[in-house]
């Protein structure tokens, strides 16, 4: 992909995925990192509203509608799904990206599970280490319980591309 040291979550719906990388995050920058993220969803997302005036422009045949306002910007583009690769290209420098989702993807994963579920890291080599309250039958595996943000992280920082 590209020279940025980046690691992904993945795992089934409601395992808890968004809430890890969200206590990532706070960890990483509580030691000084820059991070950013990426977030797959397999359904098409509208982070725009009916009757906004970005929308408004989007409905009315713009590619690209940025929205900017105080503290942050949005640039919403009208085209096929892009790949990881091209998504990563978009963003700023940072000390880490993590990226939530793309199961397919190659880059280095930890399979967040809840309960009892099929394994991901079964079928997938890319997925490194398991996030899980219960020990994982892949015991060749590192395993974590998923509250320790303090170990994954330090996981993920000596791994990380």
């Amino acid at each position: 992909m590209t020279g940025q040291r980046i690691f992904g979550v993945t795992g089934w719906k409601n395992a808890g995925k968004t809430t890890l990388v969200e206590r990532l995050v706070a960890e990483f920058v509580r030691r000084g990192w820059r991070v950013s993220t990426i977030k797959h969803a397999h359904h098409d997302v509208d982070i725009d509203q009916p009757g906004r005036d970005s929308f408004r422009h989007r409905v009315a045949g713009a590619t690209e509608v940025a929205l900017v306002g105080g503290l942050r910007y949005a640039i919403m583009r009208e085209q096929a799904e892009p790949t990881l690769a091209e998504v990563l290209e978009r963003l700023s420098p940072a000390d880490l990206i993590l990226i939530e989702g793309y199961k397919r993807e190659a880059h280095p994963k930890i399979e967040v599970r809840a309960g009892d579920v099929e394994s991901l890291a079964a079928r997938d080599p890319s997925i490194i280490a398991i996030a899980s309250d219960m020990r994982p039958a892949e015991t060749h595996l590192p395993w974590f319980r998923r509250d320790d943000i303090v170990g994954i992280a330090g996981f993920i920082a000596s791994r990380a591309g």
